[in-house]
């Protein structure tokens, strides 16, 4: 198995990280410090370690999703000492968040043990839909929303055309519906940018066929084995 499938099934992080972990140094196998990419060891004999300490792959997997508040940042430890979203859970495995949301962004995010299916879910090549619910100050325009459909310019490119529907207006506050099926960073708060709305409340509500439900802000709930299997039966 290559290195970094095996990291990855080991929950270390997606597999495109773990090349990033390898070639900084972090991991050694059968003890020797290994820099390359396209290693491969053998999971049954091979002793592999990650900043020190050995790693294995599961005896059981775990899959959680979790509505995440703002105030929060997706990594294991923030470079600036802000809460993470693993403050809010309580697990004894070693987990990962599958993709990322903005620190000032909420809604759904997954956490698990198998890296595999973290990079089944973030792979750009499966073009799974994320939605979003998003809060702006005054009235949108039905023009507003055309633009965002089909795709807003932004320094000369256009990036991709988006589904947006209209949800409300309260008489100060609209909310919109925008649909993605590309991860490119701040993706919807650009598009937003570009149309020179500024967003008040983002928020995610569905991944794929996977919502987020009435599930409480900052807790988690278990995956069921139907929204598992959606993201390994649709690729």
């Amino acid at each position: 198995m290559r290195l970094n499938k095996f990291l990855s099934a080991c929950g270390v992080a997606s597999r495109r990280k773990c090349d990033e972990i390898i070639l900084s140094g972090q991991v050694s196998v059968n003890g020797k410090v290994v820099t390359e990419l396209g290693v491969s060891v053998n999971e049954k004999k091979d002793v592999v370690a990650f900043d020190g300490k050995v790693v294995t792959l599961p005896k059981q997997f775990v899959y959680l999703k979790l509505n995440k508040p703002k105030g929060y940042a997706c990594t294991k430890s923030d470079e600036k000492g802000r809460k993470t979203i693993f403050d809010l859970v309580e697990s004894n495995v070693r987990l990962i968040n599958v993709g990322r949301l903005d620190y000032d962004t909420e809604g759904l995010i997954f956490l698990t043990n198998d890296g595999e299916f973290a990079n089944l879910v973030t792979h750009p090549k499966f073009h799974f839909e994320k939605e979003y619910q998003v809060t702006v100050e005054g009235e949108m325009k039905e023009s507003e929303l055309a633009v965002l459909r089909a795709g807003v310019v932004e320094n000369g490119v256009r990036m991709p055309k988006a589904k947006v529907k209209f949800l409300s207006f309260d008489g100060k506050f609209t909310k919109v519906s925008v649909v993605i099926d590309e991860g490119q960073n701040h993706q919807v708060r650009r598009m937003f940018d570009c149309i020179g709305r500024s967003i008040r409340l983002l928020k995610r509500v569905r991944i794929g066929a996977v919502t987020l439900g009435g599930l409480t802000r900052g807790k988690t709930k278990p995956m069921t084995e139907e929204e598992i299997a959606f993201f390994k039966e649709n690729v």
